[in-house]
């Protein structure tokens, strides 16, 4: 008796065990930050770029009035 409730107990706990994924549980919060993190990152990459085309507009824009009042000043 003892013997077949034994079996009995190995088969459930093999049952059990058998929808689990060995490891630890992943957490939902760690990747939805590490997801955010990789969006800050490409988000701060892309304002560094803007913020470089605007300021190479604004020489290309001084540039241009200087060229243009010389042009005045010439004629």
């Amino acid at each position: 008796m003892i013997s077949e409730w034994r079996k009995q107990r190995e088969r459930g706990a093999l049952e059990a065990m058998s929808g689990r994924r060995p490891g630890r549980k992943s957490d939902p919060v760690a990747a939805e930050n590490a997801r955010l993190r990789g969006l800050i990152d490409k988000l701060e990459g892309e304002l560094a770029t803007a913020t470089e085309l605007i300021e190479a507009q604004g020489k290309v824009s001084a540039l241009l009035q200087q060229i243009s009042r010389r042009s005045a000043e010439q004629k």
